[in-house]
């Protein structure tokens, strides 16, 4: 096939595959604790740490990394401080990661501006081995997790005051997480950008949950979605010339859509007649 002549889209397919697990292994554990807009405050967050990487003249994807995952403790900190009002924690770390963003970029370079702009809204070109590497191997661990503490994390999501009584240490259970979401962000954000990466995260853990009718098929389902979404969405990026992170969105909200009117139509069809 003329797309995988290019060698910079076969790593983008190889690196989709895995962000095509990872991100709805995750996705449903955070919709089901009502914490989807966690991914999006680590996924603005990170524009700090991408900004702090081109100010110092590093890597941007070390600290990016080194960022978010300081940014994910710091989330539970907050969390556990307003127990009742938690969405303010949200609300810091959002509007302080943007706020850094941009006064480290008015005292970097100006022609960091067009690097910003890939990582903003992703870039299949910036895709090295490295990083498929280190994303096959973030999904080989998540997976590894997910087999030996399924349970621990099914009862500390549902009910955390159940894995309370159970004895287990939910505090550190949560800081671990969010440090796992920290890094797979970080590590996503060049294919999908930092303003779309935690749609990628979410969406299909949503579709998922309107299609399974268990724990476990929702996962299935979520990552049938995900290779599907994501697959697709890099198709039409590459002959569309559109940005990968916006292609993968839209085709998963197309998804979404299709998904909840058929189960829609599909109520209607059986609901009993009134009389």
């Amino acid at each position: 096939m003329v797309i995988f002549q290019h060698e910079f889209m076969l790593r983008a397919f190889l690196a989709a595959l895995s962000m095509s697990i990872i991100a709805p292994l995750l996705g449903v554990f955070l919709v089901i604790r009502r914490q989807s807009l966690m991914a999006d405050t680590l996924s603005h967050v990170s524009l700090a740490g991408v900004a702090l990487g081109f100010v110092l003249n590093l890597n941007p994807n070390f600290t990016t990394f080194l960022i978010v995952v300081l940014a994910a403790i710091f989330l539970e900190y907050l969390r556990m401080l307003y127990k009742t009002y938690s969405e303010i924690s949200i609300a810091i770390l959002m509007s302080g990661g943007l706020a850094i963003a941009l006064v480290l970029m008015s005292l970097g370079k100006t022609d960091s501006a067009i690097s910003m702009q890939q990582y903003l809204f992703g870039s299949i070109i910036m895709i090295s081995w490295g990083q498929v590497k280190i994303l096959a191997g973030l999904l080989l661990f998540l997976l590894l997790v997910f087999i030996l503490f399924k349970r621990p994390m099914y009862i500390m999501t549902f009910d955390e005051a159940t894995a309370f009584v159970d004895g287990l240490p939910i505090r550190k259970m949560s800081i671990a997480f969010n440090m796992i979401i920290g890094v797979a962000i970080s590590v996503m954000i060049p294919i999908a950008g930092a303003l779309l990466v935690s749609a990628i995260i979410i969406l299909p853990a949503a579709i998922g949950m309107r299609m399974g009718g268990s724990f476990t098929s929702v996962i299935f389902i979520s990552m049938i979605i995900g290779v599907v979404g994501m697959i697709s969405g890099l198709y039409s990026s590459f002959y569309l010339e559109t940005p990968a992170g916006a292609s993968i969105t839209l085709v998963f909200i197309f998804l979404f859509l299709i998904v909840n009117c058929f189960k829609t139509l599909h109520k209607l069809l059986n609901s009993p007649l009134k009389k």
